[in-house]
Order: structure tokens, then C-alpha cells, then sequence
């Protein structure tokens, strides 16, 4: 009688052990297959997606009949990065309680060191800019030795929808301190909030970060840039405005500052504005331009370790701007280009012009054209020579810089968008992203495969701002399970902001 050996089974004619890799040949393993693949087709259909859904009992079970190569109707996949999909497929959403209209313009997460009466303790906030001008900080995460004044805002369950007895079983990702006195008005509206600093060393704690804060510009002004210093420690006490103190005006510009991004040296950041995009000296104040266009930069994404930055402009073009040409100020002079809409992008948009005029140290080889005006840009940390690009005809697709001109490598479907600049955030592992659209819906795809995982409308208005943990905190992790599931339970989440308040994104591991 052969033994029975694990992850083998025993092939009497042949007389002989195989793999036990996938169905044994001549039994009725492929019609089990296709009575599992039916059964996975009869889940509840909680969200539209287009992708179908498979429970995690059916994968689990896939795995141990196959290991982590399984069959599906996809052909073979990867065991962990369906477990991943079939988890973000199904998302937490909580809506914090008094904060509307906070988050609509900007979000951004940071983490900085406080001097509590504890010592120096490493604290976790959220900095929420809104349209009508608007800053507020917030804590969240562990509360021991923080802040022990200001406004609570508790998380109310927006999704999935369940009865009452079901919302008390679920675990709340906890609530968020307001300090008190501490939402700045700024000169008009929030138009972009990043953070810079050096990492610090073992020897010298956690990373050195400061914040920078553009406003988008009024109808008597234009746009202004701000740095909020974080490098000393904050005192938080009662009565005591934290952002008015660290608050410095950089430089101030007349013309609208519709986007930003900074070096993480923070010495220098480009601005994207109604007239180009401009190089900002954070020390000094001293402006200079990069890229004058009679078109909006809409969108910008710096990437190649900051020498080069990417403008999306109001017309759909993408380009491709080299910053580290040194210049001589505003009124500086820049050679003149005539770039031609790509010919392997079948999406010209609606103008009949073939070409159009720019000026600057660009790259015209790598400048492409979408449908229509350039909504958010977005690269991706393994390797920014990938990024994300929408425009406000809802198309999204991915594109890798070295062969920009070949087209996309990935196209999303079923984001909707018209004429908002809705951002896209990644999730740290950067196998994710998500989008609110103009529909009022929220939405979840694969990066990867381009699966639509999740839909459906959360809100009232449209979600414009998205905040995820970074990637860099997951660098030199190689182990998939570790880098994902052997983390901080709040670092996975996602900010969301919209005008109905502030929202929080999980998914159960």
C-alpha cells in the first residue's frame, strides 16, 4: 500500500508519486474546480465591481490543494495577491464627527516628536486643509501622555451598512483629538499641504519633518507659499495656537498656485500655477520659472530623485521638465518648443490642433496628451519611473516614463470625472489606489491588473482628497506578509476628505 506524502499523490498505472500541483490526471478534480468556481460565483454582491468576488475560504482552500500558484477563470494567480484583492474588496469606511468642510482641500499625515510631561514621545496627526481657507491639525492613534484638551471627533460607520447589534460587534479605528484653538484661517483656499525632512538616524530618533502649505490665491491676491516648521518640538497646552507659531510665509506670487511639490531635502519645491510651473528656494523666498504656458499646470509629481518633474497642464498635456538648470528669476528667458500631440495616443482630446507652444527646459519626446485636463499625477515609490495619471474625462491609467511615448501600460475603467481635480492616493504596499468621483462614489482598483475592486457612494459630495501612510516606511521589507500584515493596524488606512467631514478607509487583515 504506497504511503500518502504530503503535497503528492500516487498514480497506481504509473506507478509512481506526482506533484500535487493541480488536478490529478484522469480523476474528477477539474469538475470539483468547476463546482468551486461556482460556488465562489454565488457570493453576496455587497458592492458593483467588475471584478467577481472570491471568498476567503475558497482561496484558502485553493491554496492548500495547489500552493500559491492557484487556478482561477483568470488563468493561474498568485495566491497572496488575491487574498490582498479579496480583502480590499471589502473596505471599512467611518466618518468623523465635526469635521465638515475641513479636509475638502488638502490632507496630509505626518509623524513628529512632542514634548509631553512623559518626555519625547512619537506622535501621529493629520493636517486638513479646506476650500474656504481653513487648516486644522489633529491627532490620532495612541492618546497616552498627548493631548489632553481640544475636540473629540468620534468615528461613525458609514460602511459596510449594518444593523446596530453588527456596528457594536465591529472595532472602531478610534477617535481623533481637535486641539483647541487650533484651526488657522489662511489668506484663501488650501490647494496643497506636503511634507519634507531628512530621516533621522537611529542615534537621533525619528525623521526631522516640516510641512509645506500652498494657497490657492484670490480674487485681490495671488497664491502664497508657506513652511510649517516642525523641527521644534511642540508644546501643546491649553489656549495656545500651535500652527500660528510655526506658520512662516515663504514667498507670495501673483498669479494662482493650483499645485506643489517639494525635495525631501527641503530646500527647493515647484509650484504649478496659472502662468507655468516655478522653482521656489524654501530659504531663501527667490521664485524662478521652469515652464511658462499659456495653459494651467493643473498636477505636478517630481521624480528621479527630484531632478526632473512631471506638470500636467489644463490642455491634457504631460511634461516632462528637467528642474536642475539653473535660473535666474522670474523674468529669466527659456528656449520656446513646439510640441506635437503624440501619434500612438489615439486620445488627442477635443482640440483640433495638432501641436502646441512651450517654453522651458523641457524634453518634447517625453511630453503625451490625454482626453482632457490633467487631474492629479502620482508615481510610484518602488520605482518613480511608474506613474498614475487621471484627467477630468475620468480616464486613469498607468504609465512607465522610459517608454512614455509607447502609451500607457495600464488603463483603468469606471472612474467618473468632468471637470474637479480629484486626487488619487496609493496604499503604502502600492498595490492599491483610490478615488472619490464626481458621482459621489468611492472607489478601489488593483494597480496591478487594473480590477475594479470596490464601488459604491459613501457620501453626498464628491470625495476630492486622499491621504495614505507613504511607502518609503516599507522600504528594504521584502517579505510580502511581513510588509503588509506585520505593521501598525492605522498605517494601512486612508484619509479621505470631502465636504461632508473627514473620512477613514480600512480593511480587515
Amino acid at each position: 500500500m504506497p504511503q500518502d506524502l504530503p503535497g503528492f499523490y500516487y498514480d497506481a498505472e504509473r506507478n509512481r508519486y506526482f506533484p500535487n500541483k493541480g488536478p490529478v490526471p484522469g480523476s474528477r478534480c477539474a469538475n470539483s474546480a468547476a463546482a468551486s468556481s461556482s460556488g465562489s460565483q454565488k457570493l453576496n454582491q455587497v458592492v458593483k465591481c467588475k471584478r467577481t468576488k472570491v471568498k476567503t475560504a475558497k482561496l484558502l482552500q485553493a491554496r492548500e490543494l495547489y500552493g500559491n500558484v492557484i487556478a482561477s477563470t483568470k488563468g493561474r494567480c498568485n495566491f497572496m495577491e488575491e487574498y490582498q484583492k479579496a480583502q480590499a474588496s471589502h473596505p471599512v469606511v467611518w466618518k468623523y464627527q465635526g469635521t465638515n468642510k475641513l479636509g475638502d482641500g488638502a490632507l496630509e499625515r505626518i509623524n513628529i516628536d512632542v514634548q509631553t510631561g512623559e518626555g519625547l514621545t512619537d506622535r501621529n496627526f493629520l493636517l486638513a486643509g479646506g476650500r474656504d481657507g481653513s487648516l486644522s491639525f489633529f491627532e490620532f492613534g495612541k492618546f497616552e501622555g498627548g493631548i489632553h484638551f481640544g475636540r473629540k471627533c468620534l468615528p461613525d460607520l458609514v460602511w459596510p451598512l449594518l444593523n446596530k447589534s453588527q456596528v457594536e460587534c465591529r472595532k472602531a479605528p478610534g477617535h481623533i483629538w481637535r486641539p483647541a484653538q487650533n484651526t488657522q484661517w489662511m489668506t484663501s483656499g488650501i490647494s496643497c499641504i506636503k511634507t519634507f525632512g531628512r530621516h533621522g538616524t537611529e542615534n537621533e530618533g525619528s525623521s526631522i519633518q516640516n510641512v509645506l502649505v500652498c494657497t490657492l490665491g484670490a480674487e485681490d491676491r495671488g497664491g502664497s507659499v508657506f513652511v510649517i516648521n516642525l523641527t521644534e518640538l511642540l508644546e501643546f497646552r491649553p489656549n495656545r495656537h500651535i500652527l500660528r507659531r510655526n506658520i512662516d510665509e515663504v514667498a507670495t506670487c501673483n498669479c494662482t498656485i493650483w499645485t506643489a511639490d517639494c525635495r525631501s531635502d527641503g530646500c527647493h519645491a515647484v509650484i504649478g500655477t496659472n502662468m507655468g510651473a516655478a522653482l521656489v528656494d524654501l530659504e531663501t523666498g527667490v521664485k524662478s520659472w521652469l515652464l511658462r504656458s499659456k495653459s494651467d499646470v493643473l498636477a505636478q509629481q517630481l521624480i528621479h530623485s527630484g531632478n526632473v518633474v512631471l506638470c500636467g497642464l489644463r490642455n491634457g498635456a504631460i511634461v516632462t521638465v528637467d528642474v536642475r538648470e539653473k535660473r535666474e528669476g522670474f523674468s529669466a528667458r527659456h528656449a520656446s518648443h513646439r510640441i506635437q500631440h503624440s501619434n500612438l495616443d489615439s486620445t488627442l482630446g477635443k482640440s483640433t490642433k495638432q501641436w502646441f507652444k512651450l517654453s522651458g527646459n523641457i524634453h518634447p519626446s517625453h511630453t503625451i496628451k490625454m482626453p482632457s485636463s490633467i487631474a492629479c499625477l502620482v508615481s510610484l515609490q518602488f520605482d518613480d519611473q511608474y506613474f498614475l495619471a487621471s484627467s477630468m474625462d475620468g480616464t486613469v491609467k498607468l504609465y512607465d516614463h522610459r517608454i512614455i511615448q509607447r502609451g500607457a501600460v495600464q488603463t483603468y475603467e469606471g472612474h467618473v470625472n468632468s471637470h474637479t481635480r480629484l486626487q488619487l492616493g496609493v496604499d503604502p504596499s502600492e498595490r492599491f489606489f483610490v478615488s472619490g468621483g464626481e458621482d459621489c462614489n468611492l472607489r478601489l482598483w488593483s494597480i496591478k491588473s487594473g480590477e475594479l475592486l470596490f464601488e459604491d457612494k459613501l457620501t453626498n459630495t464628491v470625495t476630492s482628497t486622499v491621504c495614505w501612510q507613504k511607502a518609503e516606511s516599507f522600504n528594504g521589507v521584502q517579505d510580502e506578509r511581513r510588509s503588509y500584515d506585520n505593521v501598525k493596524h492605522d498605517s494601512l488606512g486612508a484619509w479621505l476628505g470631502s465636504a461632508e467631514g473627514i473620512f477613514y478607509m480600512d480593511w480587515e487583515l
